[in-house]
């Protein structure tokens, strides 16, 4: 069971300001590719919202990427903060992004906080994995 499509005219699950069509989800359907590694990080929380799986995986470097992703369907991540991030520009290969992504589990919320590193493959930014212990609080 996934997540509900976020309809045209609501913003985009990651924060920012454009509608979903227009924001994550021209990454989602590889119209285009995420231009900085905070981009990906945030069609990558995106895709967690709507329940894209295939977008993650696709997503996920190679050497570190699971063989499947089965998401909860009893989780719905609700709100992304950006943190930090370091590198990760247009003409950079490799970089950071820190976040804090807030879900919601029936009436439990929590958040899960994690320093993510991130490289370019084949010219694509695919997310690498935690550079520290991630947090779920």
């Amino acid at each position: 069971m996934s997540a509900p499509m976020p309809t045209p005219a609501l913003p985009c699950p990651c924060g920012l300001p454009a509608a979903y069509p227009e924001c994550c989800g021209r990454f989602h359907s590889g119209a285009q590719q995420a231009p900085t590694a905070e981009l990906l990080m945030r069609s990558r929380f995106s895709a967690f919202a709507v329940g894209d799986t295939a977008y993650l995986l696709r997503s996920w470097h190679p050497d570190t990427r699971p063989g499947r992703l089965d998401l909860d369907p009893g989780q719905r991540w609700e709100r992304l903060e950006i943190l930090a991030t370091e590198r990760g520009g247009m003409f950079e290969t490799e970089g950071s992004v820190e976040f804090r992504a807030h879900y919601r589990e029936g009436r439990h919320t929590g958040s899960l906080h994690e320093h993510s590193a991130f490289s370019r493959e084949a010219g694509a930014w695919v997310y690498v994995g935690p550079l520290s212990p991630v947090d779920f609080d």
